[in-house]
């Protein structure tokens, strides 16, 4: 990155800028920096693919700070292993999450967390807290920096109490909405498959993320990032129509992440 640009951007009146570098079951990553200090939530994809992905918004790997793992489905750490090593990145896990993820290889660093307990990097806040999935301990993230807090609760069977609490009175939702569920039902997955989508520790619904979306909105939600989509049991289209219906009490702008195309970066204040 061109230095001039890169103090330019430290110098900006932003708190969190938020890249959604891929989203799905072909890989997941989240970008997300505060000018200073600048992290991926998941590496879902290959290391030249991320690159690539970055590039393509005018970031770079070499100023990442870390990267943190929600948890080990393949689809979430592919590239983990190749960035740390690559660049020297430590890469925050808890444990039981490590223990499951042989393919990660050696790290540069490993720096361990457990859900309930809040961290930080640099100036950044982060909050791991469970969620409900079929993995070893998964976990959903708020990360804030001077006042302004974003999550990420993605792979959600449900929406537990605890979910919700954490939800709450953030500037930025990125949240699951992987089926809808009549396509999920006459689709071509194989029953169980079906079955461990749509039940309490797979993922959530375009139906269900509204009715969540509807409990969670307040005046100060400035947008909500759907994520997680499936490209059989659903369509960018089907997934904003239905969770649009829940933003009546505010003005919060809806988008939907794509698999094979990193979203714009979006700067709040």
């Amino acid at each position: 990155m061109d230095p001039n640009l890169q103090e330019s951007r430290r110098s900006c009146d932003y708190n969190l800028a938020i890249c959604m570098l891929a989203s799905g079951s072909k890989g997941n990553a989240t970008y997300i920096s505060d000018g200073d200090t600048s992290i991926l939530i998941d590496a879902g994809l290959s290391g030249v693919e991320l690159q690539r992905r970055l590039a393509s918004r005018d970031l770079a790997p070499e100023d990442l700070d870390a990267i943190i793992v929600t948890h080990e489905h393949s689809d979430h750490i592919q590239g983990v292993g190749v960035l740390s090593r690559r660049y020297k990145l430590p890469v925050y896990i808890n444990q039981k999450t490590h223990r499951a993820s042989p393919r990660l290889g050696s790290l540069y660093e490993t720096k361990s967390f457990e859900c309930g307990r809040t961290f930080h990097i640099s100036n950044l806040v982060i909050h791991p807290f469970s969620i409900s999935h079929d993995a070893e301990d998964p976990a959903g993230f708020t990360i804030s920096q001077n006042g302004t807090t974003i999550a990420i609760a993605t792979d959600l069977g449900i929406a537990t109490s605890m979910v919700k609490e954490h939800l709450k009175h953030c500037a930025l939702l990125i949240l699951e909405a992987n089926h809808d569920p009549q396509m999920l039902e006459t689709g071509p997955y194989p029953w169980p498959l079906k079955q461990r989508i749509k039940g309490r520790t797979g993922h959530l619904s375009n139906s269900s993320s509204k009715i969540l979306l509807e409990e969670l909105q307040h005046g100060n939600l400035k947008q909500v990032i759907l994520a997680h989509l499936s490209e059989i049991n659903n369509t960018p289209q089907l997934a904003f129509d239905e969770v649009a219906k829940a933003l009546t009490r505010c003005s919060a702008k809806l988008s939907v992440a794509d698999q094979y195309t990193s979203s714009p970066v979006i700067y709040l204040k």
